[in-house]
């Protein structure tokens, strides 16, 4: 937000850039502020032996009414997944996989529909990478995990921006997990220096109401390439390393629009943007079920089995090799509200405990239960959505500390101007394109796309153009350090998937409640004719509509 008082005119001049605005002037009118924190979801560990990926169900929804500009920054439920050690974890080697819904800062074409990252992170945030083709920074130069994600799915195009849910998405459950395949072999060499490089394919795996299975994994060189400038970092990286099962699980939130404003006695008040939760007519909100850890029989055994000339695995994932996570109710909710720039002790909490109660709805599913007289209700039509309330007062809690306490808006005075703030979607201006190298030479043209472009228009109103690569040829594939006959090797285990392993089957164990959300039809595709084993879409540029 800004560092100034949001006036009138000041707040026309950068509507663009979603910053809201009163409608009103005064003397000292409403001042920009924000609110942040997370909520924390407790869950019951399971045993070291599930140290094989994860997956769960969390619901997706629209968090705010308005998407409010790139300022708004915010996660749904998610969770980081770290490398498992026998003894103390490393110290500085952070390197994880994170992502999941969400909307950030350099989100392009966002709307009120949340979209999907991958978030791994290389040693110490020095690259990471979202999806294929997309990285730290837009530079392709220097390129800093552009190249870390490969394509898998002959089904489903993966848009630079992230990937797109249906739109209009409100409370449905988003199934997704990471689990390894041994689609590459370890190696103790590593872009010619003696480090190695194992042979854990992360791939993530999706279960939604129209696609279902894996859809991209992460290279292993994207875990080891650290260590080649550091040869003591071999093997300490999750391409080696088995998954620690014991995660934390959250939803982390940035940055959601608000004001803050003083009445004639000096009181502070504060409004935020329209705030919502998904809520079932019954007052519960689910908002993360089954949250499974795996043991390695649960996927590996089976595909190395097969690669190796066994019998072919089915890819469903087994629900015997399975740890589920436990809820018990519990949590708590750092989000604060405060100016931008405001020291740590200038961030006031908010009394979050006194209109939601976080619960254990069975044992599998965490969620919140609203009371009744702070949150409103949508028309169900709308999607059952609870709005938040908008209205807080300064006060303290029992401990004499500082508190944003919820108030009614007819108790609001009116010279705080809050009342006639207002939090608009920005107006709609052409962003700048996501683009693909060109050059003739580059791993983009040589040897180049089989068949494309093509073009297809997504729900959040950009445009994909892209091309149908032949999979061991994709670009990811030829920045992997990996050997022709090594990408070869690759190219007969995938067309082996690809005959074998469909879209329109369970590979995770399917959830026990609710309804499942949609991928944007507009990225589900067909291959052409001829290409339907062993090729792979690539998008090669994503824009607004021409």
């Amino acid at each position: 937000m800004w560092n100034i008082p949001c006036r009138v005119a000041v707040c026309l001049a950068f509507l663009n850039f979603g910053c809201p605005t009163i409608a009103v002037a005064a003397d000292e009118p409403p001042k920009p502020a924000e609110m942040a924190g997370y909520l924390l979801v407790p869950h019951e560990k399971v045993d070291k032996k599930y140290n094989a990926g994860f997956s769960l169900y969390v619901a997706a929804w629209p968090l705010l009414k308005n998407y409010p500009g790139q300022e708004f920054q915010s996660g749904l439920f998610g969770t980081w997944m770290f490398s498992q050690y026998e003894g103390p974890k490393p110290k500085d080697l952070y390197s994880d996989i994170e992502g999941g819904l969400g909307w950030w800062r350099d989100t392009r074409f966002a709307t009120e529909t949340p979209k999907f990252i991958m978030g791994g992170v290389a040693l110490n945030f020095s690259e990471w990478a979202n999806g294929p083709g997309a990285g730290k920074g837009r530079d392709w130069k220097k390129p800093a995990g552009h190249y870390a994600i490969a394509q898998l799915s002959p089904w489903v195009l993966w848009p630079p921006d992230g990937l797109n849910l249906k739109q209009g998405t409100s409370g449905e459950l988003f199934g997704y997990g990471y689990l390894p395949l041994p689609l590459t072999a370890a190696k103790m060499t590593t872009a010619g220096k003696d480090v190695p490089t194992g042979n854990h394919c992360w791939t993530l795996f999706l279960n939604t109401g129209n696609f279902k299975g894996p859809v991209a994994f992460f290279t292993p060189y994207f875990w080891s390439r650290p260590s080649v400038e550091n040869p003591k970092l071999g093997g300490l990286f999750i391409d080696t390393r088995p998954s620690e099962p014991n995660k934390a699980l959250q939803m982390e939130t940035q940055h959601v629009p608000a004001f803050l404003a003083k009445d004639a006695k000096g009181d502070t008040y504060a409004r935020i943007a329209p705030t919502r939760f998904p809520g079932r007519p019954d007052g519960d909100s689910p908002l993360v079920h089954r949250i499974t850890a795996y043991e390695k029989s649960a996927l590996w055994d089976g595909v190395q089995t097969w690669f190796d000339g066994g019998k072919a695995a089915t890819g469903v994932i087994d629900p015997k090799a399975a740890g589920v996570h436990t809820f018990k109710g519990g949590g708590g909710a750092t989000w604060q509200i405060y100016t931008p720039g405001a020291a740590r002790d200038k961030k006031v909490p908010i009394a979050w405990s006194s209109f939601a109660t976080p619960a254990a709805l069975d044992e599998t599913t965490y969620g919140y239960k609203w009371a009744k007289v702070s949150v409103s209700r949508t028309d169900p039509k709308d999607g059952s959505l609870v709005t938040l309330p908008e209205y807080y007062h300064l006060g303290k809690d029992k401990k004499d500390k500082e508190q944003w306490e919820v108030v009614d808006a007819k108790d609001v005075p009116a010279e705080t101007g809050l009342a006639k703030a207002e939090f608009p979607r920005p107006r709609k201006n052409a962003q700048k394109p996501y683009l693909t190298p060109d050059e003739a030479g580059s791993s983009w043209k040589t040897p180049g796309p089989a068949a494309g472009p093509f073009e297809a228009k997504l729900g959040d109103g950009s445009v994909v153009t892209y091309s149908w690569y032949r999979f061991a040829d994709q670009p990811a594939l030829l920045n992997a350090d990996l050997t022709d006959a090594e990408r070869e090797t690759l190219q007969k285990r995938v067309e082996m998937l690809h005959k074998s392993w469909t879209k329109d089957r369970e590979y995770l164990p399917p959830p026990a409640i609710g309804k499942l959300a949609d991928l944007d039809p507009s990225v589900l595709v067909t291959p052409p004719k001829g290409l339907e084993i062993g090729y792979v879409p690539i998008v090669t540029r994503q824009g607004g509509k021409e």
